[in-house]
């Protein structure tokens, strides 16, 4: 049986995190998207 692939939360949250779209302007806007949406919990990748 194949096993699923395991991600590491870590490695996650390094790439698609908050802190990690805070660096870039790009996803500061993504960010600041969501919280016009009304996500109140904007990270994803936690």
């Amino acid at each position: 049986m194949h096993y699923p692939h395991r991600l590491s939360k870590i490695k996650k949250s390094r790439k698609q995190g908050f802190r990690a779209r805070m660096k870039t302007a790009g996803g500061r806007r993504i960010i600041n998207a969501k919280r016009r949406r009304g996500n109140h919990k904007v990270n994803v990748a936690a």
